[in-house]
């Protein structure tokens, strides 16, 4: 079996150990630069897991620069919408927002989380907005975060951005994953618990058959 690592363009070098012990070939895809906007997205990096292994990359046990960059096509942002109105997925996403680092890590800077880990400080992180159940109920549409990202954010707007913002970018990649899976035939794979569970939600929800398999992570 051949297999697709998501969400994310780079894994841990275990990780990447036990992938290849298990698949014959692993797919990367490049770092997800979407544009919300003409005016507002995010930025790409060049690297590739090919540029650290690239004895990997030569034998073809390393297959990488499946590209998932760009603005939304009409499909994805249906599909996006469906995730963001699913109680259930929404409910997987509030949680891992709020105990999962290194969730949280894909989808914000690491000096805006920095004071949120630190009981003792005065929690001034970005998480610090989202620590309210209520958050999971909020409505949303891919339209909704586009409204608010073009025009001057209010005290409330700002949170409320980046929380749709976190949800678009995260209901993307896995929207993304289910896409080249299909169109390669590959199996799904992360050592990421919480993706693996909303990809889990979305395809049950869909009636979508992919094979999705989550490495447990254990000292690193």
């Amino acid at each position: 079996m051949n297999a697709l690592f998501y969400p994310f363009h780079l894994c841990h070098e275990q990780t990447l150990h036990h992938l290849v012990e298990e698949y014959e070939t692993v797919h990367f895809r490049d770092f997800m630069a979407l544009q919300l906007t003409p005016l507002m997205g995010t930025t790409a990096f060049p690297d590739r897991m090919g540029d650290y292994y690239p004895e990997l990359l030569a034998s073809g046990r390393i297959i990488q620069g499946h590209d998932v960059s760009g603005s939304m096509n009409t499909e994805v942002v249906a599909a996006v919408n469906r995730d963001l109105v699913d109680s259930q997925w929404r409910g997987l996403f509030h949680e891992a927002l709020q105990e999962d680092y290194r969730f949280q890590r894909g989808l914000f800077d690491v000096s805006q989380l920095s004071q949120g880990r630190n009981a003792d400080s005065d929690d001034s992180s970005v998480l610090s907005d989202f620590t309210q159940s209520d958050w999971r109920q909020r409505p949303y549409q891919v339209e909704t975060v586009k409204t608010l990202s073009q025009r001057a954010f209010t005290e409330e707007d700002g949170p409320a951005y980046e929380y749709g913002w976190a949800m678009i970018k995260t209901s993307a990649s896995l929207v993304q994953t289910i896409r080249i899976c299909f169109e390669l035939k590959l199996v799904a794979a992360t050592d990421s618990s919480a993706h693996a569970q909303l990809l889990t939600c979305t395809c049950e929800r869909e009636g979508i058959q992919l094979t999705n398999s989550c490495i447990h992570r254990e000292e690193y």
